[in-house]
């Protein structure tokens, strides 16, 4: 039986993979991750958080850039495709996107367009993200967001924004350890 992950996986490698063959490492590895952690979201939401992992940075694609803030560009792209709103409100949100709308101008579209998930298979998606390297590497969040402001330099909106957003991206983290602690395989 294929599920939307599956037709994610699809979607993602054909606007990623040649385009932006690290971004695509990146994703696969984040999917590969959710795939691992969907247990601790319900049992309805397994397959969303791995569908939203495959498609998290597809924002960032060629052709589907807009605004420039991939969360936001790549949900609005998800729901021009027709899919579910909820699945693209878990890609407009991930990995404290709210912060870095506000740095770039857009929180109240964000906000107006795609409401704020706070559930175990948000965490998860977040967490599967920044605990994943660039090139797919496995990291701790405090490496992801060293690496993060070294890329970017500091002047860059996305540097800035971590600033913020750090404290409210390791509660995730932490809430996601706590999960896995009490949920072994």
């Amino acid at each position: 039986m294929q599920t939307w992950a599956y037709h994610a996986a699809e979607v993602a490698e054909r606007q990623l993979a040649v385009a932006l063959p690290r971004r695509w490492r990146h994703v696969r590895a984040v999917a590969v991750k959710a795939r691992q952690l969907e247990r601790l979201t319900l049992p309805e939401d397994q397959d969303l958080v791995v569908t939203a992992a495959w498609l998290h940075d597809i924002g960032y694609a060629p052709g589907i850039v807009d605004t420039g803030f991939h969360a936001l560009d790549g949900a609005r792209w998800l729901l021009r495709q027709g899919l579910a709103p909820r699945l693209a409100g878990l890609v407009a949100n991930h990995s404290c996107a709210t912060y870095e709308a506000k740095a770039r101008g857009l929180a109240e579209e964000l906000a107006a367009e795609f409401p704020l998930e706070e559930s175990p298979t948000s965490d998860v998606l977040w967490y599967a993200d920044m605990t994943t390297g660039p090139d797919g590497q496995e990291l701790s969040v405090g490496e992801r967001l060293a690496e993060i402001r070294l890329r970017y330099g500091p002047y860059d909106p996305v540097t800035r924004f971590w600033q913020e957003a750090e404290a409210p991206l390791l509660a995730v983290i932490e809430r996601v350890r706590f999960r896995i602690g009490t949920q072994p395989i």
